[in-house]
């Protein structure tokens, strides 16, 4: 279970440094579920919170992050990370959802908005169809100061799924879709033994 830091305006004015949290796992796992939930958090303690999706991501919502459950929070879709830069202003915390959608750059944005004192919170998916480590994630998940892998249930034995499984005939890396597309795996039950 993750701790949440304290984040208090009081103990950032004292200690001015900021982190990166990643919140990471496959297709039905909760990780959107789980950004909301700190973002909101973070709003009750009365931090000023921004929140950034890929503008790409249209599936729910054109600008509303929106998880599996349809629970929902206001963003900004942006069409480069480093319009996040230009737009976080001197908010308290960032939120990101669908990074493993963001350019590489993507990077260089959090340690810069961490290094300005912020919290920053992640959300993505660590792999992609074919199990290979997906986009920038990876080199996220190495620089944040937090990472929490969340996980879904295989719809084939009920056990701990780590891996979205395509299930249409599609190749290309980027395909957004939900249930008629992707399904959650465990290791065992996924068909893809090869994967890095």
């Amino acid at each position: 279970m993750f701790l949440e830091p304290n984040h208090s305006k009081s103990s950032q004015n004292a200690n001015p440094s900021g982190w990166v949290e990643v919140i990471c796992g496959s297709m039905f796992s909760g990780k959107t579920e789980e950004l909301i939930r700190r973002l909101k958090r973070a709003k009750i303690a009365q931090l000023q919170v921004e929140i950034f999706k890929p503008a790409a991501d249209t599936r729910y919502h054109d600008e509303d992050i929106v998880s599996h459950n349809h629970n929902s929070i206001r963003s900004t879709p942006v069409h480069s990370s480093s319009e996040i830069l230009l737009l976080a202003g001197s908010c308290d915390v960032v939120g990101l959802d669908e990074a493993q959608f963001f350019d590489e750059n993507i990077v260089e944005v959090c340690n810069s908005l961490a290094n300005q004192g912020k919290r920053v919170i992640i959300a993505g998916l660590d792999m992609d169809f074919k199990g290979i480590p997906f986009g920038p994630m990876p080199h996220l998940m190495a620089i944040a100061e937090y990472i929490t892998k969340v996980h879904a249930v295989c719809v084939r034995c009920g056990g701990v799924a780590q891996y979205s499984h395509r299930i249409v005939q599609q190749q290309q890396t980027v395909m957004l879709g939900e249930a008629e597309s992707y399904e959650a795996l465990c290791r065992t039950c996924f068909p893809h033994k090869s994967h890095a």
